[in-house]
């Protein structure tokens, strides 16, 4: 199949689906590494005597990591090669997972997963951008639906894999297999990745500066926002909050810098990108979804195991509906999404609120532990829902985006999805366990107050969608009259999702920046 337009100079590499692979791989691992660690924490607590503040640390401390290093490992990127960048990602995970599984005290463990996090906050913007840089049109579509699949997959089944690795060591030393069995992964997709990835190459990007005050101010802002966030049930009284308002205005001084920075090289940030409604929007649109997905199985994690007594392998399975439907799903939206733009995502997040309403209508009628079979249905067809959410709206996103910064305004998007899912940890935390002090323990009640949050979350995120598809049909109505009678209305569906066809195509069709 032939992609991209005639005479853009660019040709297919027929190595783009096997390194798509490669860099799924990749992917996977640093997702799953968010979500499976929950399971396996009263296992590493049994392990190594952890305390609570230092479990607290191996899931904030990998989340901190990641966000930090997602613009910079973009940049990095762009500028020097994304196979590079990605075998470096994944090596350094890899070497990080070993040490973490051999850990022998909280503190060892708690630095080899800040490094754990650092490495998937290298590998996933060098995802985006290869997909950015290897396929055009329909087939972008696809290969962003196949990651979109991966993330879903990974989110949902981290608790599943979790389980039944710590079944089938024990739990004393279970949870150390959790990070072993990243490495013969980690070590494959480092040779695959020589073999199938495309070596990047363009002089003019690599002789530009890193921008390290940029990065500097970035790291500091995104830090301070993340940090009282990812702390919130450990740091106690409300002066922690001082570091978010100060994190907005460090946030604040980066903006200003980049814009001084513009007017003589290449910014780290192409700030212009926010101009273009696509963007802008779909960044703002995942950081609310993302508020809502995250949190969804923190809480459901917990009042499985806290409140019903489910083991690590019960509570796993029980995630698994939402993990199938978001595959079927992704995969379907990925092939559409040129065609039908962001109506397919507002389709979408209905679909994610009404299996969360079901959720909870499943919850209040359904006696105790059968609870996990009575949300089966609802959590599929939230999947279903979510597949047709988290990669369309990143195809569209990014859309306008050239290939030459394709890695760094994936980082964009992706720091504002890691904090939109710790803001929605914090929350939707926040009222779960008040729930449950105040009601002396009633783990049923605090999950279904905790999801109507989730449900909250997931409404912005729809009305986003919809002001986005709403403003797309007043555009598509106005090219016509602008383009004259011959070009007749606007096809069915087409710009009306939300994809401004006007603008799209040259950035779609930018040369690609690879040697065959």
């Amino acid at each position: 199949m032939h992609t991209g337009g005639s005479g853009d100079g660019y040709t297919p590499d027929p190595r783009r689906w096997r390194a798509l692979s490669v860099c799924l791989v990749g992917g996977f691992m640093a997702l799953l590494d968010v979500s499976i660690v929950n399971v396996a924490l009263p296992s590493i607590r049994e392990g190594l005597h952890a305390s609570d503040s230092a479990l607290q640390w191996v899931v904030s401390g990998y989340a901190l990591a990641f966000g930090l290093l997602l613009v910079p490992a973009g940049r990095f990127g762009d500028m020097k090669g994304r196979r590079n960048a990605f075998v470096v990602g994944v090596a350094l995970f890899t070497l990080a997972s070993a040490a973490a599984g051999l850990a022998q005290g909280a503190l060892w463990l708690v630095i080899a997963r800040i490094v754990q996090g650092a490495a998937g906050g290298i590998i996933n913007p060098q995802i985006s951008g290869l997909i950015q840089q290897l396929f055009r049109g329909a087939e972008r579509g696809r290969a962003f639906g196949m990651l979109g699949a991966t993330v879903g997959i990974s989110t949902a089944i981290g608790p599943l894999l979790g389980g039944l690795l710590i079944q089938a060591a024990g739990v004393a030393e279970g949870w150390r297999w959790v990070f072993y069995v990243n490495v013969p992964v980690g070590a494959l997709a480092i040779g695959l990745a020589y073999r199938f990835i495309p070596k990047f190459c363009d002089d003019q990007r690599r002789r530009e500066s890193f921008d390290p005050v940029g990065v500097a101010l970035l790291a500091a802002g995104v830090v301070l926002v993340l940090l009282p966030l990812i702390q919130e049930e450990v740091w106690v009284g409300q002066t922690k909050w001082l570091l978010l308002v100060a994190g907005v205005a460090v946030l604040g001084g980066f903006v200003a810098w980049e814009r001084r920075y513009a007017r003589h090289a290449h910014p780290m940030v192409d700030l212009g990108l926010f101009r273009r409604r696509s963007y802008a929007l779909g960044a703002l649109l995942g950081l609310a979804y993302f508020a809502g997905f995250t949190a969804i199985f923190f809480i459901f994690t917990l009042y499985l195991q806290q409140g019903l007594h489910y083991t690590a392998l019960q509570a796993g399975v029980a995630t698994v509906p939402f993990a199938l439907g978001s595959a079927v799903s992704a995969s379907l939206g990925g092939r559409v999404v040129t065609r039908v733009g962001r109506t397919l995502i507002a389709i979408g997040l209905g679909l994610v609120a009404i299996g969360l309403v079901g959720v909870e209508v499943a919850v209040e009628l359904v006696p105790g532990r059968h609870d996990g079979w009575a949300t089966a249905l609802p959590l599929l067809i939230a999947g279903i829902g979510s597949g047709l959410v988290i990669a369309p709206n990143q195809t569209l996103t990014l859309a306008e985006v050239p290939v030459v910064g394709a890695g760094s305004a994936g980082g964009v998007l992706q720091t504002g999805q890691r904090i939109g899912a710790a803001v929605g940890i914090a929350v939707v935390g926040a009222v779960f366990f008040a729930t449950v002090a105040a009601t002396g323990g009633d783990f049923a009640l605090a999950f279904r107050h905790g999801l109507w949050v989730t449900i909250g979350f997931v409404l912005i995120s729809l009305v986003i969608a919809l002001i986005d598809v709403r403003a797309s049909r007043r555009a598509a109505a106005r090219e016509p009259a602008r383009s004259g009678a011959a070009a007749g209305p606007p096809p069915p569906g087409g710009s009306a999702g939300g994809v401004d066809r006007s603008r799209q195509e040259p950035a779609l069709d930018q040369p690609t920046l690879y040697d065959a």
